[in-house]
């Protein structure tokens, strides 16, 4: 069973959407928080570095995010906390379990040491940085199948966005859209995808 981390498993994205809009209108690139949950939640730093630039016309250039990336940490610092019902999710659940993610090594160490949730994970904890494409390429998600030893039509994704939901479909992995969250529910549903509001519901659906 795979999980993704912002937004599933930390309550994340809320606050870094705030300041990926500060960010961008720093740049040059103003959008709204819609925007930028469209676009950008559950892509990596790389594609969404790729993408700015594009906007732009021009290349960033090396070490662009290093003003930026205090803010990050002190609000996540300040505000994290577990999503709603995931450790009591997580308590239920028997399945073995990963996590795999857009967002640093680094990133997914703070994170989900900050909520208490490190420890179930750890040694079992995949990053986007460890391959080639990220979310919605299958790469991730089949890297963490294949380093566990499963095949991934054995697999299950839980997801809140929609280029994760489109990743677990490549891979040919069921998925389960939580749209709890930032993301409309319409933008999760789709083939080999059930959607969901509510992380208590989640080791219901399981078995169901």
């Amino acid at each position: 069973m795979i999980f993704d981390c912002d937004g599933v498993l930390v309550d994340s994205e809320k606050i870094a959407v705030k300041i990926d809009v500060r960010v961008l209108a720093d740049l040059g690139w103003p959008l709204t928080e819609d925007e930028v949950v469209r676009r950008f939640v559950g892509r990596s730093f790389a594609d969404m570095t790729a993408a700015i630039e594009e906007h732009l016309g021009r290349p960033l250039p090396a070490g662009w995010d290093t003003p930026y990336t205090a803010l990050y940490r002190e609000a996540l610092d300040r505000e994290l906390t577990p999503v709603d019902g995931v450790v009591e999710a997580l308590d239920a659940i028997t399945l073995p379990t990963c996590v795999a993610s857009s967002t640093s090594h680094s990133g997914l160490r703070h994170r989900l040491g900050r909520t208490g949730l490190y420890d179930r994970f750890a040694g079992r904890i995949f990053s986007a940085a460890d391959v080639a494409r990220g979310k919605p390429a299958p790469d991730l998600f089949l890297h963490a199948a294949r380093s566990l030893g499963v095949a991934p039509e054995r697999c299950v994704v839980v997801e809140d966005s929609r280029y994760g939901v489109a990743a677990a479909r490549a891979a040919g992995m069921r998925s389960y859209g939580y749209y709890g969250g930032l993301t409309p529910a319409a933008w999760l549903e789709g083939p080999g995808t059930t959607v969901f509001d509510d992380m208590r519901k989640l080791p219901g659906l399981l078995l169901a």
